[in-house]
Order: C-alpha cells, then structure tokens, then sequence
C-alpha cells in the first residue's frame, strides 16, 4: 500500500467541518496534514477535533503537505488555489472555481501551467448512483431531458453566506445541475437563460448530437421542498436521478479518487479544466440575465 497524501485544509466554515475535514481524516488514502483558515480560532478548533495541527500562515500549511482541499468563497477560492498550484500543490477545488470567470480561468491556467493535479467537489457525481444513472443515460441515445435543484438557503441557514446571498442560485446549485446534465446528454454548446438568480432561473441547453434539456435552479423555496433530479429521456428509454435516493458514499469516494489522482497522475475527468467549462456555460447564461 502506497504512502498517504498528505493533505492540508484551507477553510474552517460549516461545509469544511461537515465534509472536508472528516473526510480527510477518515482516510485511509489520506492524511490530515492541518488547517489554515483566515479566523485562527475556527482553525484551531477545526483541527483540534479531529488531532490535526493549527497554522498561523497558509505558507506554513503548504510546507506541511503535498495537496491542498479548499472549503472558501469562490473568490477567496481563485487567489489561494493559484497560489498552491504555483507552490506544487495538487488542489482539491470547491465548485465554482471562482466569482467570475474571469477569475476561474486564471485559476484554470495557473494549475495548468503548474502541472499539478486538480479535482472538483462535484458531489453527486462521485456517487454509485450517480454513475449508475449517467451509464444508463448514455445508452439511451438520449434526446432530451431536465434538472431542477431548489433549496431554501435565501430564508437562512448555515450556508446562507454572503457570496450565496449576493449571487444566488445560478453560481450556486447551476454548476451541479449543468455538470449532471452536460455526463448525460455530451457537451453543453448553447445556452439560453430566463429569470433571476435570486428568484427562479431557467436554463434551455443546447448539447453536441443535437439533444436540448431544460435547468431549473432556486433557492427561494420555503417548506419541505422535493429533493433535486435529473431525468434523461432517449430513443431508448428513460432514467431518472432522484437525490432522495443517492447513498452517502461520496465523499470517501471522492477523496480515495484524489489521493489516487495525486499518486499516480494522469488526471481526473472532474479537472479545473472541466469546471471552468461547466462556468463558462453558468457565465454565458449570467450575462443574459443581466441583459434581461
């Protein structure tokens, strides 16, 4: 059994302690090489709970570790990650890469240049029923389809933050359901956009092949609101990708993926290069609906 990539931690907010941290220190692929946040004392307790040491300075994590994961704001996201990929770092990167896109390619190309490995937190996507679902879709010889994910997280909530409040749903749930939607039908090469980000946005893509889905996100629902989904429906039947129904193997997945990305190189299919692509879609889309 090869040597555990030791893995550093950059954030210390809710997402971070729910699933980063207890992710990376679960192993058994990994090691939770530390934590730096920029509020030292949400750092220290973060890693206190699961034995890991406390950094002043993100330099000093660097140093510790081989990988890096990033639980932070988007915009925070593009200047730390960059800053890891230039140290060597191979990065675990939160969706979306960035606030704008302009931000997500320089990320983008800032790992590229570095040629360290890089992976998205795509969730579902590293789910068997995910990958079940995306396996039948493909034999399908889908035509056509839709995704809707609607939340309440405009009412409150820890993950009520303020760049999710500023942005809304597009910049936040888009980038599942675009991601879901572009495994399913090929690759997105159009798209047109209706709504507001902070009410209810509604996506018309356009995908190679010739096959048009519809995308609906919010986060302005209130009350017991039906779980997110994907159906795909094609010349050869039907699939449909309920998330009430997914297991809760994601994330050691994903993590056992990135310490095997790590170790053996030759990339992963949810690179940076792939998320810029997915926010390159969300980016055409947000500029329409300021023109509206």
């Amino acid at each position: 059994m090869s040597e555990r990539v030791a893995v550093g931690l950059v954030g210390a907010g809710p997402w971070a302690g729910m699933v980063h941290a207890p992710a990376l220190a679960a192993g058994p692929s990994t090691r939770f090489a530390g934590v730096w946040a920029r509020r030292p004392e949400a750092s220290a307790e973060l890693a206190g709970r699961h034995g890991a040491p406390s950094f002043a300075r993100i330099e000093e994590l660097f140093d510790a570790c081989e990988a890096v994961a990033f639980s932070v704001p988007p915009d925070v996201q593009a200047d730390l990650a960059a800053r890891a990929a230039r140290a060597g770092k191979a990065v675990l990167l939160e969706k979306p890469l960035a606030m704008d896109l302009d931000g997500a390619r320089r990320l983008a190309g800032a790992i590229a240049e570095a040629g360290v490995a890089s992976q998205m937190v795509f969730t579902l996507r590293y789910t068997e029923a995910a990958r079940a679902f995306l396996a039948r879709a493909r034999e399908l010889e889908p035509f056509g389809g839709y995704g809707s994910f609607v939340s309440s997280v405009l009412s409150g909530g820890p993950f009520a933050t303020p760049w999710r409040l500023e942005r809304g749903a597009l910049l936040d749930l888009g980038p599942h359901i675009v991601d879901l939607l572009d495994a399913s039908f090929g690759r997105v090469t159009g798209v047109r956009a209706q709504g507001d980000p902070l009410g209810w946005v509604g996506l018309t893509l356009e995908h190679e092949g010739g096959a048009i889905s519809q995308a609906s996100v919010s986060m302005a629902g209130a009350g017991e609101l039906p779980p997110a989904r994907v159906e795909v429906y094609g010349r050869r039947g039907h699939a449909l990708l309920d998330w009430s129904e997914v297991g809760d193997d994601a994330f050691a997945t994903m993590i056992e993926e990135f310490a095997g990305t790590v170790r053996g190189g030759g990339g992963h299919p949810l690179d940076a290069a792939h998320g810029l692509r997915i926010q390159e879609v969300l980016a055409a889309a947000e500029a329409q609906l300021a023109e509206d």
